[in-house]
C-alpha cells in the first residue's frame, strides 16, 4: 500500500500487503536545510536571519550595533545604504562591519556623537543567486532632557473644590514614565478621589484638609537611559471658606487663588476629556486607553458600556480606579462608541468617545521561499491587509521589478508572481513590500532553481530503540530537486504489516504510533526523482516495559524493631536495569544498619529518624519505573483500642499500558482503619484545558488495585483515587503522572447552530463552540458551509478560527439557507455534520393590505377586515397585522400637530380583529399594516367610519338654586360626553317626609335645549329629591341625584332672620314643622324671656364701649350674611329679602371663606346653599360663621343637617316673641 505526506499529519491504516509509504511534499513548501553535507556543494540565495527592528532607539552612552545577518551558499557579501545613498564604511574609522556577517558597530565611546549617526539605514546580502534586503532600521539615539525652569506659586484652595496639578514633562525619546512622590520619594497615595491621568498630571475630583502639603513633586523616568528627572516641588494648602477669606485678605497680592466657592455638594463635570464627545484613533493590536476623571461632591463614581456592544470580556481591563478602560490586541472589531458616566448622589454626566482602530499591515500570506528544478512551474504569494489597505509592491535583488532586468520565465498578477518553464537563470532574491500610512511589511523570498538527485540526510543503519506501547520515530531526511517522493518498506522484500496504523510525516519520518514486539525489523526508506534514486535503511528494536511487581507496603514500626521493604523488578533481557533505593529522594543514610541485597530493603535498629518515604528507583537506557512506601516509626506502646476512621489516601499512583485511548491506572490502598475499603472513586485533571479542576472518571470496588481507564484525545491526563468505607471518603491521593494522549480528529461538531440575519443583506450564522476537552487536538477551527435552499449553488464554504459566529454579507433578503458548521483541528475533520435552515436578513414588508373595510357592530365595537399580503413581499417572518386607529379631530382641534393614535396588533395571519373600546357618535380613521422580525410595512389607504348614537353620560352637575316658598329652580351642565345629539332631559322628584319616607314620584320631561327649569306649587319647608338624567336615540344615560329644600312661609319669618339665612338653615335641615305644637309654644317663651334679658345686658354693655365674645368674632370674620345691629342707630338691623340682598349678602360656596372686604364674588350670585353639604361642622364653625354662635345647636344633633329656620332655634324663638 501506498502512503504520501499531506501538509497535515494524515493518518493511513496498513493492509495485509507489503507497506510501501510515499511520501510527497508540495513543490512550493520546500525548505532547503541547513546540513553541512548538502552545503558543501549546494548553491542557495541569500536569507535574512536576523536584523535589527524598524525603530531602533540606541543609548548614545554605548557603541551603535545595526545587526545584519544572512545565510546562503555561497556566503553572502553585505552593503549598506544610509538615507537612501551608498554608506561606505571604508571611509569612517569609527564604523567596522564584523567578519562573516553584515553587522555594523559604531564606536562612539571613544570618540564622536550618536547624533552623527542617525538615519535610515539599509542592509543588502548578496552572492550569485540574488539579493537579499532588510527592512528600514531607523536609528535614533534616547534623549532625556531636564525640565524646563518654572516657578510655581503655593496653591490655596478651598475645602472640597477640584484642583488640576501639571506635570507637562519634557519630550524624551522614548517618552518618559510619569509618577508623583514627595521629598522623601514616597509615592503619593492615590484613590478614587486622587489620581493621576494618562497625560502625568494629577487630577483631584474635590480636596480635602489632608491634601495640604509642600512636596506634591512629579518626576519623570527615562528607561533607556535609566535616568530620573524631577519638577519643582507644588506646594498645596485645603483651607476653609473663613480660612480663605482670611487669606485673601493677607496674602492677595503674592498668593494664588483659585476661588472661594461654597464647598456645598455638586454633580460631577468632567475634568478631561472636554465636552461631550471625543475622537481616539488606535491601531490595530495596540492597546486602547480611553480616560475620563470627573470632579464633583461626594466623590463621582466612573462607568463605561460601549454603545450598541459590549466590552471583550477577555481583553478588556479597568486601570486607575476605573477612570482608565483599556482593551489589549484591539482590532477592527473595537470600532464605535464608548461612554464614560461619571455619577453621584446629585447627578450623573457621560462623555462620549468615538474610536476608530487602523491597522498597520499584517500577513494574510506571507511568500515563501522556492526551490524548483529547470522546467518547472511556481508561485509566489505575497498577501496583506490593513486599514487603509496596503499596496503591495515588488522588488527582485532589491530593485524595484519594474526596473529590473526582464525575466520571461515571470509574471505579475497583483499580489501573485506567477513562475512558468524555469530555468537556472531565474533564481533570483523577491522583496514584497505592504505599506499603508502607519507603517509596512518587507519580506524576502528566493526562487532556486536547482537540478539535485535526491540525497538522504539521515544516517545508514540507524539503530531505534523504543519500549513496547510507546510511539517509534523512524527519520528520512532528504532533499532533492524535483521534490523526491519518498517510500517505505519493511524488511528486505517487503513484509507484511497487520492492522496497524501508520503517521507519516512531511519532514519524510514514519512513526509507529503504539509499537508491539512484532515491529522489530528493518525499515528501508527510499527517494526518488527524475534525476536518481537514494536508499538508506534503518532498524528498529521493541523492548520489553520495566515493571516492579513487588513493590515496597507502607510499614509501621516500633522504635528499636527491625523493618524490610521488597521491590521486585521485571525488565528486557537485553537491557540492563539498575535499582535504586532512595530516602525522601536522597541517598540512602550511610548507616550499617541499611543493607540492601537483590529485592529487599532492611533497616534494623529502627531509630525515630528513619521514618520517611523510600523509594525503590529502576533504571534502564530507554526507561524508568519507581515505588515508594512510608515508614512510619511509633514508639513501643500497648496496643490501643481500635479507632474506626474513614480510609488513609491511596499512594504510589502508576500508569502502565499507555495507549492513544487507554491506559492502565495502579496504587497502593492506605490504611482502611478498621473499617473495610468498599470501593475506589478515581477522578482525573486536565491540565492543558482545565488545570485544577477535578472530574469523575470510574469507580471499582475495593477489592481492586487497578483500572482500565478509557481516556479521550489531546488530554494531558493526571489522575488521583479516594477510597471509601462504612465510615466516609477518604482524601484525595497525590496526583499521579501527566499523561498526553495523541491527537485526533474532532469526535462531534458545534451545537446550537443558527442562522439570521442581522441586516437585510447578511446572514449571521452562530453555533455554540467546542470546549477544550471535546477539540481533541490542537488548532480547533469551523468550517462554515452555506447555501441557498431553493437553488441549484453550491456550497460556500470557510474555515474560522475559533469563535462563535460568521456573518454572510451580500446576501439576498430573506432567502432561506441551508447551514452546516463543522469542527476541524491540525489533525483532521469532525463527521459530517448536521444542516439546519436559516433564513439571511429581514427587511420591512413592501405592500400594505388590501380590500380594508369596517364593520361597525355597536356604538364601541368595530371589525376590521382586510386581504393577507403576498408571502414574498413580506420579506421577513409574518409577526402579524397592525391597525392604527384614531377619532377624527373637530373644528376646534384641528389646529392641533399631534393626532393621538392607537394600535392594535394581531398576531399570526389573521385577517380579521375586533376594535374595542370606541367612543360612541365618533368619527374614525384607521389603517392596516402588515409586520415582520424588522418592522412595519406601508400603511394602507386611510378608511373612515362612525360610530352610531349611545347612551349619554350623567349631566355634569345639577345645582338648585333660589328656593322659595313653593318652587325650586334647577340648574344643570349638559353630559360631558353626550355620545349622540340630545333628545330630551328626563326629571324625576318626590318629597320626603319627616320619617325620611319617599313619596309619588313625579316624572317631567325637559327639552334637550334647556339649562334651567323652575319647579312650582310645590310645598314650602318640605324636602325634595330628584333624579336627572339625559337621553339620546339609544336610550337613557346615567343619572345624577340632589336634594333640596322650599322655604318656610314668610309670614311667620317676618322680623326673625334675614331671608338669606332662613332659606339656606331651612335647606341644610330635615327637622320636623313643630312650630305649631302647643308645648312647644309654651316652652319657647319661656326660653326667649330668659335670652330677652341676656340681650338688653349686652345691649348696655355696648353701649358702654365693651365688647362680648360673639361680637368680636362677628368683628374678626365680617360675615355679610349677618347684620345683627346697625351703627348709626344702635338698633337691631332690618332683615332683607334675597332679591334686596342679592349683592351684598350672598351665600358662601362649600368650603369657601368671605373676602376680607366683606364683598362676595359676583359669579357666586346664583349659587344655592345645597352646593354647600351636609355637614354643619365643616361649613359652619367657631372660626368663621355667625350661625355656630346663635343657634344654640345641641352637641348631639346629627352631623348631615344643618339646623332648621323654625322652632328648634332658641334666636327664632326669641326673635318670634319680640
Amino acid at each position: 500500500m501506498q502512503l504520501k505526506i499531506m501538509p497535515k499529519k494524515k493518518r493511513l491504516p496498513a493492509g495485509r500487503v507489503p507497506l510501501i509509504l510515499f511520501l510527497c511534499q508540495m513543490i512550493s513548501a520546500l525548505e532547503v536545510p541547513l546540513d553541512p553535507k548538502l552545503l558543501e556543494d549546494l548553491v542557495q540565495p541569500p536569507t535574512i536571519t536576523q536584523q535589527s527592528p524598524k525603530d531602533y532607539i540606541v543609548d548614545p552612552r554605548e557603541n551603535i550595533v545595526i545587526q545584519c545577518e544572512a545565510k546562503g551558499k555561497p556566503p553572502p557579501s553585505f552593503s549598506w545604504t544610509r538615507n537612501g545613498t551608498h554608506f561606505d564604511i571604508d571611509k569612517d574609522p569609527l564604523v567596522t562591519m564584523r567578519p562573516g556577517s553584515g553587522t555594523l558597530v559604531i564606536n562612539i565611546m571613544s570618540e564622536g556623537k550618536a547624533e552623527t549617526y542617525e538615519g535610515i539605514y539599509q542592509c543588502t546580502a548578496r552572492n550569485e543567486r540574488g539579493a537579499a534586503i532588510s527592512n528600514n532600521i531607523v536609528i535614533r539615539p534616547s534623549r532625556s532632557p531636564l525640565w524646563t525652569k518654572e516657578k510655581l506659586e503655593p496653591i490655596t484652595l478651598q475645602n472640597g473644590q477640584p484642583l488640576v496639578l501639571p506635570c507637562r514633562p519634557p519630550v524624551g525619546l522614548p517618552p518618559a514614565i510619569i509618577f508623583w512622590m514627595d521629598n522623601s520619594f514616597q509615592r503619593l497615595p492615590q484613590s478614587e478621589r486622587v489620581s493621576q491621568g494618562l497625560n502625568g498630571d494629577l487630577y483631584f475630583s474635590n480636596v480635602l484638609p489632608e491634601d495640604t502639603r509642600e512636596d506634591y513633586i512629579c518626576y519623570a523616568r527615562f528607561n533607556h537611559t535609566q535616568t530620573i528627572q524631577q519638577k519643582q516641588p507644588i506646594s498645596l494648602k485645603v483651607i476653609s471658606v473663613d480660612e480663605l477669606n482670611d487669606t485673601i485678605a493677607a496674602n492677595l497680592s503674592d498668593t494664588e487663588f483659585y476661588g472661594a466657592k461654597s464647598s456645598r455638594e455638586r454633580p460631577p463635570t468632567f475634568l478631561t476629556p472636554e465636552g461631550n464627545a471625543s475622537h481616539k484613533e488606535e491601531l490595530r493590536g495596540n492597546v486602547l486607553s480611553l480616560e475620563c476623571i470627573a470632579e464633583g461632591l461626594p466623590t463621582p463614581i466612573i462607568y463605561w458600556i460601549k454603545e450598541d456592544g459590549i466590552l471583550p470580556t477577555n481583553r478588556t481591563f479597568y486601570r486607575n480606579f476605573k477612570k482608565t478602560l483599556q482593551i489589549i490586541q484591539v482590532s477592527e472589531s473595537d470600532s464605535g462608541n464608548y461612554q464614560c458616566i461619571a455619577k453621584n448622589a446629585l447627578g450623573a454626566i457621560h462623555h462620549t468617545i468615538s474610536v476608530t482602530v487602523k491597522a498597520a499591515p499584517y500577513w494574510i500570506m506571507a511568500p515563501r521561499n522556492l526551490v524548483l528544478s529547470p522546467g518547472e512551474d511556481g508561485t509566489l504569494i505575497c498577501r496583506a491587509y490593513g486599514n487603509p489597505k496596503p499596496r503591495i509592491s515588488w522588488l527582485t535583488n532589491g530593485v524595484p521589478i519594474e526596473i529590473a532586468p526582464d525575466d520571461p520565465s515571470r509574471r505579475i498578477d497583483g499580489d501573485t508572481i506567477i513562475f512558468s518553464n524555469v530555468q537556472e537563470r531565474s533564481s533570483a532574491v523577491y522583496q514584497c513590500n505592504a505599506s499603508n500610512e502607519y507603517g509596512y511589511l518587507l519580506a524576502n523570498a528566493f526562487v532556486n532553481v536547482l537540478a539535485e538527485p535526491p540525497r538522504i540526510l539521515t544516517s545508514e543503519n540507524t539503530l531505534y530503540q523504543v519500549i513496547a506501547n510507546r510511539p517509534a520515530f523512524l527519520d528520512c531526511a532528504f532533499f532533492g530537486s524535483p521534490l523526491p517522493t519518498i517510500e517505505w518498506f519493511k524488511g528486505a522484500k517487503g513484509s507484511a504489516l497487520h492492522e496497524d496504523i501508520y503517521v507519516l510525516h512531511e519532514n519524510g519520518t514514519l512513526e509507529i504510533p503504539v509499537a508491539q514486539k512484532d515491529s522489530t525489523g528493518t525499515y528501508t526508506c527510499v527517494a526518488r526523482n527524475k534525476l536518481g534514486i537514494a536508499k538508506n535503511e534503518v532498524h528498529l528494536e521493541v523492548k520489553d516495559p520495566t515493571r516492579i511487581l513487588k513493590q515496597p507496603e507502607y510499614a509501621i514500626v516500633q522504635r528499636g524493631s527491625t523493618v524490610s521493604f521488597e521491590c521486585k523488578v521485571k525488565h528486557d533481557h537485553t537491557l540492563i536495569a539498575t535499582v535504586t533505593w532512595l530516602k525522601d529522594n536522597g541517598a540512602l543514610p550511610n548507616d550499617e544498619r541499611f543493607t540492601v541485597d537483590k529485592d529487599h530493603l532492611v533497616v534494623t535498629d529502627v531509630r525515630d529518624d528513619d521514618g520517611g518515604t523510600y523509594t525503590c528507583a529502576a533504571n534502564t537506557t530507554l526507561d524508568d519505573v519507581s515505588a515508594s512506601a512510608e515508614l512510619s516509626v511509633v514508639a513501643p506502646t500497648p496496643t490501643p483500642a481500635p479507632i474506626y476512621d474513614v480510609p488513609n489516601p491511596p499512594f504510589d499512583l502508576e500508569l502502565t499500558n499507555q495507549l492513544d485511548k487507554s491506559v492502565q491506572l495502579s496504587w497502593t490502598p492506605g490504611d482502611d482503619n478498621n473499617s473495610p475499603i468498599t470501593k475506589f472513586v478515581i477522578e482525573y485533571e486536565d491540565a492543558m484545558h482545565e488545570a485544577g479542576l477535578w472530574h469523575h472518571q470510574a469507580e471499582v470496588s475495593g477489592t481492586q488495585t487497578t483500572a482500565q481507564l478509557k481516556l479521550s484525545p489531546y488530554v494531558n491526563y493526571s489522575f488521583r483515587v479516594m477510597a471509601e468505607n462504612s465510615i466516609g471518603r477518604s482524601l484525595p491521593s497525590e496526583g499521579s503522572e501527566q499523561y498526553l494522549t495523541k491527537a485526533a480528529e474532532p469526535d462531534k461538531n458545534p451545537t446550537a447552530v443558527e442562522g439570521l440575519g442581522s441586516e437585510p443583506d447578511n446572514l449571521v450564522i452562530t453555533w455554540k463552540p467546542l470546549n477544550g476537552f471535546e477539540s481533541n487536538g490542537p488548532g480547533l477551527q469551523y468550517r462554515v458551509s452555506w447555501r441557498q435552499r431553493d437553488g441549484d449553488d453550491e456550497w460556500t464554504s470557510v474555515v474560522v478560527a475559533n469563535v462563535s459566529k460568521y456573518i454572510v454579507s451580500g446576501t439576498p433578503t430573506f432567502v432561506p439557507y441551508l447551514i452546516k458548521v463543522q469542527a476541524l483541528n491540525d489533525v483532521g475533520f469532525a463527521p459530517e455534520p448536521a444542516v439546519v435552515m436559516g433564513h439571511s436578513g429581514e427587511d420591512l414588508p413592501m405592500v400594505a393590505p388590501g380590500n380594508v373595510h369596517v364593520n361597525v357592530l355597536n356604538s364601541t365595537l368595530a371589525e376590521v377586515q382586510w386581504d393577507s399580503v403576498p408571502l414574498k413581499s413580506i420579506r421577513g417572518h409574518l409577526q402579524g397585522y397592525r391597525i392604527y386607529y384614531w377619532k377624527a379631530q373637530s373644528p376646534s382641534q384641528r389646529n392641533r400637530r399631534h393626532v393621538e393614535k392607537k394600535i392594535l396588533t394581531f398576531q399570526g395571519s389573521k385577517t380579521h380583529g375586533m376594535l374595542p373600546g370606541l367612543e360612541p357618535f365618533s368619527h374614525y380613521s384607521l389603517n392596516v399594516r402588515v409586520v415582520n422580525g424588522k418592522g412595519e410595512g406601508p400603511a394602507s389607504p386611510d378608511r373612515a367610519f362612525s360610530t352610531p348614537e349611545g347612551v349619554p353620560s350623567a349631566p355634569s352637575s345639577l345645582k338648585i338654586v333660589n328656593p322659595t316658598l313653593d318652587s325650586l329652580t334647577l340648574e344643570w351642565d349638559p353630559p360631558s360626553h353626550p355620545n349622540g345629539v340630545l333628545t330630551e332631559y328626563t326629571l324625576k322628584y318626590q318629597p320626603i317626609n319627616s320619617t325620611h319616607e319617599l313619596g309619588p314620584l313625579i316624572d317631567l320631561k325637559i327639552p334637550a335645549n334647556k339649562t334651567r327649569w323652575t319647579l312650582k306649587n310645590l310645598n314650602f319647608s318640605t324636602r325634595y329629591k330628584f333624579y336627572f338624567y339625559a337621553q339620546t336615540s339609544a336610550g337613557s344615560g346615567s343619572q345624577i341625584t340632589e336634594e333640596a329644600i322650599t322655604t318656610m312661609d314668610e309670614g311667620k319669618m317676618a322680623g326673625i332672620l334675614p331671608p338669606d339665612v332662613g332659606a339656606g338653615k331651612a335647606m341644610a335641615s330635615r327637622q320636623v314643622d313643630i312650630a305649631t305644637q302647643g308645648w312647644f309654644i309654651g316652652l319657647m317663651c319661656a326660653v326667649a324671656l330668659l335670652i330677652l334679658i341676656l340681650l338688653i345686658v349686652c345691649f348696655i354693655r355696648r353701649n358702654k364701649g365693651g365688647k362680648y365674645p360673639v361680637k368680636e368674632k362677628e368683628d374678626a370674620h365680617a360675615d355679610p350674611e349677618i347684620q345683627p345691629m346697625k351703627e348709626d342707630d344702635g338698633t337691631f338691623g332690618e332683615y332683607r329679602s334675597l332679591e334686596s340682598d342679592a349683592e351684598d349678602h350672598k351665600p358662601l360656596k362649600k368650603g369657601s371663606r368671605t373676602p376680607s372686604d366683606r364683598t362676595v364674588k359676583k359669579e357666586d350670585s346664583d349659587d344655592s346653599l345645597v352646593d354647600y353639604g351636609e355637614g354643619v361642622n365643616g361649613q359652619f364653625n367657631e372660626d368663621g360663621s355667625f350661625i355656630g354662635q346663635y343657634s344654640g345647636k345641641k352637641e348631639k344633633e346629627p352631623v348631615e343637617g344643618n339646623e332648621s329656620s323654625e322652632a328648634p332655634s332658641p334666636v327664632n324663638a326669641m326673635n318670634s316673641f319680640v
